[in-house]
């Protein structure tokens, strides 16, 4: 056994993916939770006002509609993060995996925030609505800036994701521009057979 250090192995574990299949379950799992919360806080406001004001249910509703949203976003952020699993053998380093982790968490602790807020506002604005029509204003302007929270969340994910893939880009410039500089470098050492330089130069 050699006592030499392989980084390249150490960066490669082969228990790397099980961080980006824990980033896939956070987005999905918090945000589920935020929007069950938002949905069951809200609906026992609704069906309280129901009861008394059953015209003002369908205007009601839409705690609950904005509440929903969430989940998507959350299975938005799992779809893109889960594409990019691979496993360890293919080149699925640490790096790749703390990322997919970060954009998760990013995503469902937001969801699962905006969710709570949601449900709060949505139970004491609906019953408050139901007393006071002109409410109804206020209270969508509320339920908007505690939805744009997992809003944010889900931004902040797919940033995150597409900063691995700016990586990968520009790491493959920069192997692009060594190839291009040793092939024109061949082909100005190549002398007058310019055919044999063009050659070395697609070869590369």
């Amino acid at each position: 056994m050699s006592s030499k250090y392989d980084i390249l192995a150490a960066e490669k574990p082969a228990y790397a993916p099980f961080f980006g299949f824990m980033g896939v379950a956070s987005a999905m799992i918090f945000t589920s939770i935020g929007a069950a919360y938002g949905t069951a806080k809200s609906a026992v406001g609704i069906s309280s006002v129901a009861v008394r004001r059953p015209e003002l249910i369908m205007k009601s509703v839409i705690p609950v509609i904005m509440a929903g949203i969430l989940a998507i976003y959350g299975l938005v952020v799992a779809i893109v993060i889960q594409s990019k699993i691979h496993p360890a053998s293919e080149g699925y380093t640490l790096a790749k995996g703390f990322n997919h982790l970060a954009s998760g968490l990013t995503c469902g602790l937001c969801g699962l925030a905006s969710g709570y807020a949601i449900g709060i506002v949505g139970d004491a604005g609906v019953r408050g609505y139901a007393q006071q029509p002109k409410l109804f204003i206020g209270m969508i302007l509320i339920l908007i800036f505690a939805e744009v929270l997992g809003l944010y969340g889900m931004i902040v994910a797919l940033i995150l994701k597409w900063l691995e893939v700016l990586q990968q880009v520009k790491l493959f410039w920069r192997l692009n521009r060594q190839c291009m500089g040793l092939s024109l470098g061949r082909l100005c050492y190549s002398g007058n057979d310019l055919h044999s330089g063009w050659i070395s130069l697609w070869n590369c």
